[in-house]
């Protein structure tokens, strides 16, 4: 495995790689990598010829209170994690790289962020939508794979792709998750012994939506209670919100048909878990 810390690194590395004609499949991370990470690069390596995995902790997403200092960082343990899976070049820019001094282009991704994390967190897509055009921009990747896990910024990257013209196939991947449903996050190193328990709650609620629109519910408002009262059971962990949106344009939904997004955001002590469920509405 390479590693590149310029653009002009990445770049001479991917024109040697298109000279040999080889497919390439793109993986953007923040790092502090996991086994969703690595199964985002292992369907790369299996469905490419070659792996490109992006290490940066990309300041222009998180708010002025968020959790930009403290993400948790560690370099050669992600370097050796994605070696093990076969990755070919592993881009880790510092910040300076990325935005030079008198940086001042942001790219926009409207209607499909307006709500859920569009809301609950202000410019992030922003910064999401303007790191990956230039990631994009930067590997020229035939694909780049996204989890379902953060539902919202794969909507938003599949539009922003779609309106840009950016040559790079987006490829959804399954949200992994452990044992007891909890989905894999960077931010669960967060969570202290009680809480990672507690935490478990937020699926088994998800769970429980689904469960009611597939044995026949189809009030939103109804389902979206259920979720609500099934996250209330464990005190320590604090609704943000829930939402029940169509799973095309996240707009939402009254009565429910077609394909159903559930989503949530909660506190669990000092970390903010997001998670999510799809169904589709039986005829």
């Amino acid at each position: 495995m390479q590693v590149a810390k310029t653009v002009r690194e990445v770049r001479a590395w991917t024109k040697l790689a298109r000279a040999d004609g080889k497919t390439i499949g793109f993986v953007p991370t923040m790092g502090y990598f996991h086994e969703g990470h690595l199964s985002l690069m292992r369907r790369a390596k299996a469905e490419c010829d070659l792996c490109v995995v992006s290490l940066f902790v990309n300041p222009t997403q998180f708010g002025p209170s968020e959790d930009f200092q403290r993400y948790p960082r560690d370099f050669a343990r992600d370097a050796a994690m994605a070696e093990s899976v076969g990755v070919d070049l592993l881009f880790a820019p510092e910040v300076e790289e990325m935005y030079p001094e008198g940086y001042q282009t942001y790219v926009e991704v409207t209607e499909v962020t307006r709500r859920l994390e569009g809301a609950a967190r202000p410019g992030h897509f922003r910064g999401v939508a303007t790191v990956c055009t230039k990631l994009f921009n930067i590997v020229q990747a035939d694909r780049a794979y996204f989890g379902k896990k953060d539902y919202q910024q794969l909507k938003v990257i599949q539009r922003m792709v779609k309106d840009l013209n950016i040559p790079t196939e987006i490829v959804p991947c399954e949200t992994v998750r452990e044992p007891d449903g909890l989905a894999m996050s960077s931010r669960n190193v967060y969570l202290k012994p009680d809480e990672r328990q507690a935490a478990t709650v937020l699926y088994r609620a998800l769970c429980a939506g689904r469960d009611a629109i597939l044995a026949g519910e189809r009030d939103a408002k109804k389902v979206k209670v259920l979720v609500e009262q099934v996250i209330a059971t464990e005190p320590l962990v604090k609704t943000e919100y829930v939402d029940v949106a169509d799973a095309e344009t996240l707009e939402p939904l009254t009565d429910l048909q077609g394909e159903v997004l559930i989503s949530l955001a909660a506190r669990v002590g000092v970390a903010r878990l997001i998670d999510n469920i799809t169904v589709t509405v039986p005829d």
